[in-house]
């Protein structure tokens, strides 16, 4: 008697993805019940609950509360988010290079560039390090974690004789092959304005790019600053 070899077809149904519910959310002319959407997909209401409480905490789906047709609490609804979707595509690289090209076009650009990182690196600065005058260590190891939060790739101090910061990442290199003066100047700013923002005893008064194709170096001077500076 001849062996059936066929393989048997499999019954598993396939695993319920998020955007189906979202889709259905945002096909529907109405808001829909869990247990509505629960049917119509042919899934357990429970799995259908764990989809839409993960698309509530993203804002792809929002909760209403649909008309009593008699006494008790209202039946609750879903609806798919009239606002665009918050983890949608995005190309924020694309925006950076509009900003840079219209900086970069003006004669003033490097000083411009400078300006924009000084006026918002102090935001980047602790609460306790804008409240007390820092040792020149204490100042450049702040820096130091500052720039490694922002993706530079900071070599650790040298001591308090440090006279440099040697960087061996740039997160925005694609826009600095493109114009190097505006975004090292954007750079150079943002660490000058953070020593400004400690009060520090120390400033950064040049950054060489790519003085090696992996390394960057920030220099380091005694700081000169105004009376309005250290208060």
């Amino acid at each position: 008697m001849p062996t059936d070899t066929t393989v048997p077809r499999s019954t598993t149904r396939p695993p319920l993805r998020r955007d189906v519910i979202y889709e259905l959310l945002r096909a529907s002319d109405e808001p829909r019940s869990i247990s509505s959407i629960a049917d119509e997909l042919g899934v357990h209401p429970n799995t259908v609950r764990f989809h839409i409480e993960a698309l509530l905490r993203a804002g792809r789906v929002e909760q209403v509360m649909g008309d009593s047709a008699g006494p008790g609490r209202p039946p609750v609804l879903f609806c798919a988010s009239r606002r665009m979707d918050p983890n949608g595509p995005t190309n924020y690289e694309f925006l950076a290079s509009i900003l840079t090209d219209y900086v970069a076009a003006d004669p003033d650009a490097a000083a411009i560039a400078a300006q924009l990182g000084r006026s918002t690196s102090a935001t980047l600065v602790s609460a306790p390090s804008r409240r007390r005058t820092p040792s020149k260590t204490e100042a450049v190891n702040e820096l130091i974690e500052i720039l490694a939060g922002l993706g530079f790739e900071p070599e650790p101090a040298e001591g308090p004789r440090t006279r440099e910061i040697r960087l061996r990442h740039c997160p925005f290199q694609s826009l600095a092959e493109q114009h190097r003066e505006v975004v090292c100047s954007v750079h150079l700013g943002l660490m000058q304005g953070a020593l400004t923002a400690m009060r520090a005893p120390v400033d950064v008064n040049r950054l060489d790019p790519f003085v090696e194709p992996d390394l960057c170096v920030a220099r380091l001077v005694r700081a000169k600053r105004s009376t309005e500076e250290t208060r």
